[in-house]
């Protein structure tokens, strides 16, 4: 059983080491934070043992759980710079969840209770893929990707780097999620998604065209 430390002390860290801890794939031996109020301290039972660049120092394989995807990204960045290579992060897959044939899960990803991955699902490195998320034939996830629990995509679909997918919204087949865009909790995506917006409801559209259109009819309305 690996030895563990969970880089970054917030919700996610003590999810994933639920999770490790009914799985018992790993041993989480620390938590590492840049928040001076956290270090020393216990959480769920595990010592914040000090900051991230801790990391460069130890030889625990590690977890980023910090929880959006652009953070973990920022961290990995910084770790790099330390010396910390892609051969120090573990990755982490439940006992629950279903792993079809032709699948591939990237270092450092996280799949929490629950999931399932159908057949030739592609997930890149640093993925966070929380309680009931269920990808189907062909979809490839980016690096950092993050999709909240219940977050549903049809087959062939592509979601971008650092992408952020809220909770139980579901994408149509063929469709793209571009880079370090983000999709409202509920929405339903019809259409492609442009990199770098934030989109929702049902169907999915911009907010700034929602934002647009509701200014436009309170102007006629006033008129």
């Amino acid at each position: 059983m690996a030895r563990v430390l969970l880089v970054a002390a917030g919700g996610l860290a003590r999810e994933t080491l639920s999770s490790i801890l009914a799985t018992g794939d790993h041993q989480v031996v620390g938590m590492l934070d840049d928040s001076v109020a956290l270090q020393g301290t216990r959480i769920a039972g595990v010592d914040v043992l000090g900051g991230t660049d801790m990391a460069a120092t130890r030889r625990e394989l590690l977890l980023v759980t910090a929880g959006p995807g652009e953070a973990r990204s920022r961290i990995v960045n910084r770790l790099r710079e330390l010396g910390v290579g892609p051969e120090r992060y573990a990755t982490h897959i439940s006992a629950t969840v279903s792993v079809g044939t032709g699948c591939t899960i990237g270092h450092g990803s996280i799949v929490l209770p629950g999931c399932v991955l159908t057949c030739d699902v592609e997930v890149g490195v640093h993925v966070v893929l929380m309680p009931r998320v269920v990808l189907t034939h062909d979809n490839s996830l980016g690096d950092f990707a993050t999709l909240a629990a219940g977050v549903t995509l049809g087959g062939n679909t592509l979601i971008g780097s650092a992408a952020y997918l809220g909770m139980n919204s579901t994408v149509r087949q063929g469709l793209c999620v571009g880079e370090r865009a983000t999709l409202g909790m509920g929405s339903v995506l019809l259409v492609d998604q442009p990199a770098g917006t934030t989109w929702a409801g049902n169907p999915a559209r911009s907010l700034q065209r929602v934002q647009t259109d509701t200014l436009q009819h309170d102007q006629q309305r006033v008129s």
